[in-house]
């Protein structure tokens, strides 16, 4: 059954969590601080060599069919939206390898978030790939932050209530490679408030101020950018010749937090989803929803239906403590 929504103490959740911390206090503290933090080769290059292999099997070397020209002036603001900048861009599960499917349910990841959102019970509520080519669009965008598409009120002010968004790098990523522009939360509260609107398009001054303190996301292969949906930031373009950026992004919430939401994983239940399933453990599975081993809902009868719909998944951990 989902936990309750319920603030629990942060720090070390058990010997097998603790196991899978790479993050510091430090890094939690400043990630709720100033919104978003650079964790510098986070993931191994074992942990991202499969899984950019898997998005060069996924989309290949692009290149545009026609260049897109970069602007330099945007009619006086720092950038614009296109629907260009989403082409490449591609929801879990992935038709590939269980590495890339696998890697947004790091136990990495998942320990990060537990307790930078002060909880042990967390969900993957989003996780796309996205692949960027120097010429395909104009990438350059305004500042924003992303709460509209990711709850219909407004961020909160308590940790178990905000969400963690982790953008992993599977390529380096140079300033020449779009790194994302961002603006920690003590450098734009000043120019902004603290209220952070989620558009300014129509506010060149402020966009223009945000733009002199903004910060790069720069970092190697296996880093990983990790900011909130209050955050002012914007994508970048591409300017190195023959240039690509992969990423893949994983987005978590609290469990039982009903604000917030993006996909709904039965919907695409044609992709897939057997990779994940047949190669998860029960607490990766359980940040997509699956009860894990002991709660109520495994039942023989469950338990029998569930091997029907997921025959090569191993449900042993599931049998032994179902009840009779």
């Amino acid at each position: 059954m989902v936990q309750s929504f319920k603030w629990m103490a942060v720090g070390p959740h058990n010997k097998k969590a603790d196991q899978m911390t790479r993050h510091t206090q430090a890094q939690v503290d400043e990630w709720r601080n100033e919104g978003a933090i650079l964790l510098d080769q986070f993931l191994t290059p074992d942990e991202i060599k499969p899984c950019f292999d898997d998005m060069r099997a996924l989309y290949g070397k692009r290149t545009p069919d026609q260049m897109v020209e970069r602007k330099d002036d945007h009619h006086g603001q720092v950038g614009t939206f296109s629907m260009d900048q989403f082409r490449n861009n591609e929801d879990m599960p992935f038709d590939c390898s269980p590495a890339l499917n696998l890697l947004g349910l790091s136990p990495t990841l998942i320990a990060m978030a537990k307790d930078a959102l002060g909880t042990d019970d967390v969900r993957l509520y989003q996780s796309h790939t996205w692949a960027k080519y120097t010429g395909t669009a104009d990438y350059e965008q305004p500042f924003h932050c992303d709460f509209k598409n990711h709850t219909l009120t407004v961020p909160s002010e308590d940790a178990i209530g905000r969400t963690i968004n982790f953008m992993i790098y599977l390529t380096d990523v140079t300033e020449n490679h779009g790194a994302i522009s961002y603006v920690p939360l003590s450098d734009s509260d000043p120019i902004t408030g603290p209220n952070r609107e989620m558009f300014l398009d129509t506010d060149i001054e402020t966009q223009h101020r945000l733009k002199q303190v903004e910060k790069r996301g720069v970092g190697k292969a296996g880093s990983v950018f990790a900011y909130g949906i209050d955050v002012y930031h914007r994508g970048m373009n591409l300017t190195v010749p023959d240039g690509c950026r992969y990423t893949l992004t994983a987005s978590y919430k609290a469990a039982g937090n009903d604000m917030i939401g993006w996909s709904a994983w039965p919907h695409s239940f044609m992709k897939p989803w057997h990779l994940l399933i047949d190669n998860a453990d029960p607490e990766q599975l359980a940040c997509l929803g699956i009860p894990r081993p002991g709660d109520p809902f495994w039942t023989p009868r469950t338990i029998e239906r569930a091997k029907l719909r997921w025959p090569n998944w191993n449900m042993d951990p599931y049998e032994h403590r179902t009840r009779a």
